[in-house]
């Protein structure tokens, strides 16, 4: 395991219709900062062996809509290495989007993905030594 600057964990998921809380299907934010919660635990483990915890968020930019029928992909970037503080920046992309206006289950790629959410976040981990 070696924190590497450069680094990137990407995740895809499909956004299901029970997570849909708005008129026209819309998620609400917080579902992009749970994705980006998820890539960065993957992230701290594969660099340092444990899940690591948030610290904070900073210059989040919801940038466009993301909807229930959606698939996202969702990507942590690590930016900077401290002692125990990990620098992340964050995009979620929508890569597919529903189309039920032309059937029931009809869907499209989207190229090129929108980029729905971005930000930058600060994880923190043991100490290596730490034998917990």
């Amino acid at each position: 395991m070696t924190a590497e600057l450069g680094r990137v964990v990407t995740h895809r998921r499909y956004v299901p219709y029970s997570h849909a809380h708005y008129a026209g299907n819309l998620v609400d934010g917080a579902y992009s900062l749970a994705a980006f919660g998820d890539v960065a635990t993957e992230l701290c483990i594969l660099t340092d062996g444990d899940e690591g915890l948030f610290a904070s968020y900073s210059d989040v930019q919801f940038l466009a809509p993301v909807r229930a029928g959606d698939v996202i992909e969702i990507e942590a970037r690590l930016v900077r290495l401290g002692t125990r503080s990990r620098e992340l920046e964050f995009e979620l992309r929508v890569v597919a989007r529903g189309a039920p206006g032309r059937g029931e289950s009809r869907a499209d790629v989207l190229e090129p993905a929108i980029v729905a959410t971005t930000a930058r976040g600060v994880v923190v981990v043991p100490p290596r030594d730490h034998a917990g």
